[in-house]
């Protein structure tokens, strides 16, 4: 079968022959080189600085599927339940060692997570995050066991057992317990983990706040207040460790269904039809929900980005 350019020769030598060679040779050059324009352009992949070991290039895009954080060393703090244990087999499924460190017990998760991946790159520790000498072990071991820190997720927190109570109702000694763990425990991590990223001149630190801060909850103000101070803390953060290369930035959740938020019968009463009528994606908030955004934050994909807040609740806070 007769190809367009068999069409336009023959066509061609049909309007020399009636008008001459000299005013169809140009036009008919024009049309073949047109026709033979190669259909996808080349991509020019020009060299971008190293980033925290790894050199992109521009224009590159990641293989679907990836591991995005492989090579990449990982300590969620509160990591071992709640919300906190879907973080630690989020980032071990994206290829980090995981040291998983809570107040809890979490020998069976880093078990369960070791069986589910097949590597050898879990380890869990007990520690309490308002304890300084633990916080600096947790570092020490950390190191210890992987040899770096790349990603601090500071997700430790007094949450789910909190009573509701006005201010003027409330003890100082719970005022002071939240404040020690959901305040001094990322200040702490961040004091005795910085050093070794800055060492490196690479780090990614997500700090889990709430979206309660941008409306404020009567009768909850220790809480809220806490979660209020960490998103002033990643502020802080990023500015004072942007020029060693480490990024700080704020995941904040909605209210999440998750199994030690589902123990406080109080909280979901109160809690979970409102949000969701507040949203704009009318449905409950689960930990999967979140995945995405923490190894998001977590990978090479934010590293531009720091100082931030990523409120992930469904539309609740469109601010």
């Amino acid at each position: 079968m007769p190809s367009t350019a068999d069409y336009l020769l023959i066509g061609a030598v049909a309007a020399i022959v009636t008008f001459g060679a000299t005013p169809v040779v140009g036009w008919i050059a024009f049309r073949l080189g047109w026709l033979y324009q190669p259909t996808e352009r080349t991509v020019h992949t020009t060299p971008m600085p190293a980033i925290g070991g790894l050199t992109p290039m521009a224009g590159e895009k990641m293989e679907e599927g990836a591991m995005r954080l492989e090579g990449r060393t990982a300590i969620v703090t509160g990591g071992a339940k709640g919300i906190g244990a879907h973080y630690s087999r989020a980032l071990a499924d994206a290829g980090a060692e995981v040291m998983i460190a809570d107040i809890a017990d979490g020998s069976a998760l880093a078990a369960e997570i070791a069986a589910r991946t097949g590597r050898n790159s879990i380890d869990h520790m007990t520690f309490d995050v308002s304890d300084e000498a633990q916080c600096k072990a947790l570092v020490a071991r950390t190191l210890e066991r992987f040899g770096k820190i790349d990603i601090l997720i500071n997700n430790a927190a007094l949450y789910a057992p909190l009573p509701t109570l006005s201010v003027t109702d409330m003890d100082v000694e719970l005022w002071d317990q939240v404040m020690a763990v959901n305040v001094r425990g990322p200040f702490l991590m961040v004091k005795h983990a910085a050093p070794a990223m800055i060492a490196r001149g690479y780090g990614k630190i997500v700090n889990i706040g709430s979206g309660t801060v941008a409306r404020g909850i009567p009768d909850f103000s220790h809480y809220v207040t806490s979660k209020g101070a960490v998103t002033a803390f990643t502020r802080c953060m990023s500015r004072e460790l942007g020029a060693h290369g480490i990024r700080v930035n704020t995941l904040a959740p909605g209210y999440t269904l998750s199994d030690t938020g589902l123990t406080n019968a109080v909280h979901v009463e109160q809690s979970r039809a409102a949000a969701i009528a507040r949203r704009a994606l009318k449905r409950d908030e689960y930990p999967e929900d979140l995945l995405g955004t923490l190894v998001y934050l977590c990978s090479p994909d934010s590293d531009f980005m720091t100082g931030q807040v990523l409120t992930v609740d469904g539309g609740a806070n469109n601010t």
